[in-house]
């Protein structure tokens, strides 16, 4: 399966969740999600069928794959990563996705949203302890600083995400600096502080069948 490049918006409104996929838009007046709460296509009003178990489950990691911008194969290899460590598989999967270096640059502010992080991380905006870092899946380990190029403390979306973060604002197991572009991972995050409405113990389900 490819990466998806067709309109996000219809992915909120397939899940039935704004998932802020396109970044500061979501939080306006434009956002689809608001103003068409109802699933996308031709018969998306329609009453809703009752879904089997295993079709609540396939949803449920759907809605988290693309939350996070992930192909299946990918989001496979985390669950099986987080599978092998010690502790709650579900719990070990979503600390993985935020984890990932894309995510950590939306979530300290350096991109409007994970797609807009993953091509800035890609075309070599970012170090990662004043090493250059391009690759979006790279877990950030804590005590690791996050910095944008000097080169790049210009460029328009980065600069017009520092404004609107404030909206968002940033997780407690992030520090950004002020004024330096730069940001440092505290702790790995607690399942507590990831708010957004995910059951992941369905995922988990899912896979273990």
């Amino acid at each position: 399966m490819a990466r998806h490049i067709g309109s996000v918006c219809r992915l909120c409104r397939r899940e039935n969740l704004k998932m802020f996929l396109k970044g500061d838009r979501c939080y306006s007046d434009k956002c689809a999600y608001d103003r068409r709460g109802y699933a996308p296509g031709e018969h998306g009003q329609r009453r809703r069928v009752k879904i089997s178990d295993y079709g609540i489950q396939l949803r449920e990691k759907q809605k988290v794959k693309r939350m996070y911008g992930l192909l299946e194969g990918q989001f496979r290899g985390l669950f099986k990563k987080a599978e092998q460590k010690r502790g709650v598989t579900g719990t070990n999967l979503l600390i993985f996705l935020e984890r990932r270096l894309d995510n950590v640059v939306y979530r300290l502010g350096f991109a409007n949203s994970r797609t807009e992080a993953r091509q800035l991380v890609r075309h070599n905006h970012f170090t990662v302890n004043g090493k250059k870092m391009n690759i979006p899946s790279y877990l950030a380990k804590i005590g690791d600083v996050i910095e944008v190029r000097e080169k790049s403390r210009k460029v328009r979306v980065i600069l017009d995400a520092i404004d609107t973060v404030v909206r968002r604002g940033i997780p407690a197991w992030l520090e950004v600096e002020q004024g330096t572009f730069r940001g440092t991972v505290k702790a790995y995050p607690t399942r507590e502080e990831l708010t957004m409405p995910i059951q992941e113990q369905l995922i988990v389900e899912l896979y273990s069948k």
